[in-house]
């Protein structure tokens, strides 16, 4: 089994949530990082797992258009898709709807919410100044939840 984890991120948790479930999945798992997926055939892959991030209350654009670009190959494909984010329960599930066309929401072997972390280190003045008004947090926090990413590799098993 060939596996593509193809991801998108701001500040690194995306990333990291990708590179974990690399070392949980079995056989040949290539992990791109969307802006630097050129070359990489979605064809010669068995599983595509597709993640990204919120930020503003929105996934980034390049993973909006990477799976509205890729809509029938992905659709034909072992799908799973995850997102980052620090919110949970129906807020979560909202911009995880919302991150995500539907079609691939009803076609995906895995839906993972892996929660998120707010790294003040990694923002400018302006990212820390929005994150203090709209969610009072005013130092890094993680709320991972490596427990969500494991149920998620175990669907690939």
């Amino acid at each position: 089994m060939k596996t593509l984890i193809v991801y998108d991120t701001k500040h690194g948790c995306t990333q990291s949530a990708a590179a974990t479930l690399k070392n949980l999945l079995r056989g040949d798992v290539t992990v791109a990082h969307v802006k630097e997926r050129s070359g990489l055939d979605l064809n010669a892959f068995d599983i595509v797992i597709v993640g990204g991030s919120i930020h503003a209350g929105r996934v980034q654009r390049r993973i909006k258009n990477f799976c509205e670009e890729n809509l029938a190959i992905l659709e034909k494909k072992r799908l799973g898709l995850y997102l980052c984010c620090m919110y949970e329960g129906e807020k979560a599930t909202a911009q995880f709807e919302g991150a995500f066309p539907e079609k691939l929401r009803k076609h995906a072997a895995a839906v993972g919410l892996f929660g998120g972390v707010v790294d003040f280190d990694k923002m400018n003045f302006v990212e820390r100044a929005i994150v203090r008004k709209v969610s009072g947090v005013s130092e890094t926090v993680s709320n991972v939840k490596e427990d969500a990413i494991e149920r998620f590799a175990a669907c690939f098993s």
